[in-house]
């Protein structure tokens, strides 16, 4: 016996496969739905805690910044407390320069040579004086240069040929000389003495030679 089948089953076929592609597209417009929506609340909540880290680091940032401020006030008056025991020390220290100033002065001039004048300023000294001859000024010039820790940076500014009567039929030709030179302080001259210092000062030399 043959069956015949009347009914449109073609367009029922296709109706079935239509529905069954809409809910499997509807399931997956779902899926991925919740997988974007959760994948967004993730970013969201690292976002959010990235923030909550950021706000915590500001504010230590800021807390340490006014401890940096503290501590660089802090520094300044260290620093300031320091000048001024160092300016005190060196009041105290230079109250014997001018005994330095004569005894060392003292030792370093050489034979022949005199002072006539000295004039202090500060730690410069001016020395004004007459010499038998160059070669003594240069003697001195050396010696305040390379003697003593107690004098640096010794200059020749001028020096004059002239002449010295012993008696009235003896005359002496000589050197008027004016010399500049500074005069160490006391934790320097120290310094130079224990040999803390390599520095070793020379003559200038610029002069201004007259006859």
């Amino acid at each position: 016996m043959i069956l015949i089948n009347l009914l449109p089953h073609r367009e029922v076929a296709r109706k079935r496969r239509q529905d069954i592609f809409n809910v499997s597209l509807g399931i997956s417009a779902l899926f991925g739905g919740l997988l974007a929506g959760m994948i967004f609340l993730w970013y969201q909540a690292q976002i959010s805690g990235q923030q909550s880290k950021n706000q915590v680091l500001q504010a230590e940032i800021k807390r340490f910044d006014a401890q940096i401020k503290d501590i660089a006030g802090l520094e300044t008056e260290i620093a300031a407390l320091r000048a001024r025991q160092q300016a005190v020390e060196d009041l105290q220290a230079d109250r014997n320069l001018p005994v330095h100033l004569l005894t060392e002065l003292v030792k370093q001039l050489p034979d022949g040579v005199y002072v006539a004048n000295m004039r202090q300023d500060s730690q410069n000294v001016t020395l004004q004086g007459v010499a038998q001859s160059n070669e003594r000024v240069s003697e001195l010039l050396r010696n305040l240069g390379n003697n003593t820790p107690w004098f640096s940076k010794p200059e020749l500014v001028e020096i004059v040929a002239g002449a010295v009567a012993l008696t009235p039929r003896d005359q002496r030709r000589v050197a008027n000389f004016t010399i500049r030179v500074r005069l160490t302080r006391a934790g320097e001259a120290e310094k130079l003495r224990t040999g803390s210092s390599a520095v070793t000062p020379q003559p200038a030399a610029s002069a201004v030679v007259k006859k």
